[in-house]
């Protein structure tokens, strides 16, 4: 992992779930949102686990009594931005779900601002209010959202959720700047997972969804395999390893290609999209480019997540 160059780790994650909500909408009519994440992350956790054991011996499989912390990380990671995404491109179409995955960075400053106090340059903001505008474009296929049926619903609101709870974890990483990329990942997915699997279970047994029969499972075996070995265990270790030596300004400009992605293989797919949805896309990966330069030009030299985390932790014991 340490041999292979930032930006390419960067770039896999990002093409990886690009390709991911295109091929997740395939196993959707056969694996409700709820189960399709838990087959996912209940696999992809024991192959993290086997993985780590392997690379850095049992003894990092421990928690250190930080149990807590991660689990509450992993559960908005892990659980909160699968089952909202999930739950959401059941309502809405891959290409949206893509682009409001896009916005991350903005989420990112914005979460910032609220949390640590560093209020984003009015460039960036104005960069915010151009990239939600191109949003609006493409979910209301360039018409006012009032003209449209459906305007923008529920499965965009869910996507964002999704969004908000994986910047949460993306940034919670530099609290853990003594982990490698893959234990980070690892401990937190288990532990994830645990809320994945519970909320999956208690929906099956109230009735909001259903568990799948080993025929539906065998329908979505091919989407399954994808989303499991790229979308979860390749892209997400990943994107950790990316994010933790290019600092999550740098790192988070690749979500860029998150929605250039998904576009691709839809219009590859013979899906059309008008005028309005790709001058709205145009608009919104603009302006996130233009937001990000702003925000790597006031934060320069970005600072890796463990130098973060280390300045953080000199400042509290002085």
């Amino acid at each position: 992992m340490r041999r292979i160059p930032a930006p390419v780790l960067s770039l896999t994650a990002a093409v990886s779930w690009g390709a991911m909500f295109p091929i997740a909408a395939h196993a959707l009519p056969h694996v409700d949102a709820f189960n399709l994440t838990a087959i996912r992350y209940g696999i992809a956790s024991l192959v993290f686990v086997a993985i780590l054991a392997a690379v850095e011996g049992a003894g990092a499989l421990r928690y250190d009594g930080r149990f807590r912390e991660l689990f509450v990380l992993g559960s908005l990671g892990f659980a909160g931005f699968n089952l909202f995404s999930y739950a959401g491109l059941e309502h809405t179409k891959p290409q949206n779900a893509a682009l409001l995955v896009a916005t991350t960075p903005l989420v990112t400053a914005l979460v910032r601002w609220r949390r640590d106090g560093v209020r984003p340059a009015r460039a960036t903001l104005g960069f915010m209010l151009l990239a939600l505008a191109g949003v609006v474009l493409v979910i209301t296929h360039g018409a006012p959202p009032s003209l449209v049926d459906g305007g923008i619903g529920g499965g965009e609101a869910l996507v964002l959720c999704g969004v908000i709870g994986w910047v949460l974890y993306t940034t919670g990483a530099a609290r853990f700047a003594g982990h490698s990329p893959l234990r980070y990942t690892t401990l937190s997915a288990v532990a994830g997972t645990l809320t994945i699997l519970a909320v999956t279970a208690a929906a099956d047994v109230t009735g909001l969804q259903h568990l799948p029969s080993g025929a539906d499972v065998g329908a979505a075996a091919l989407p399954l395999a994808y989303i499991v070995v790229f979308g979860a265990v390749v892209a997400v270790v990943a994107w950790n390893a990316g994010v933790k030596r290019l600092g999550p300004a740098n790192g988070a400009l690749f979500m860029n290609l998150v929605p250039v992605t998904t576009f691709a293989i839809a219009i590859a797919s013979g899906t059309r999209p008008g005028p309005g949805e790709l001058a709205g896309a145009a608009l919104t990966i603009s302006a996130l480019v233009g937001a990000n330069l702003v925000t790597r030009r006031a934060a320069s030299p970005v600072p890796a997540l463990g130098q973060v985390a280390g300045a953080r932790t000199a400042t509290v014991s002085s």
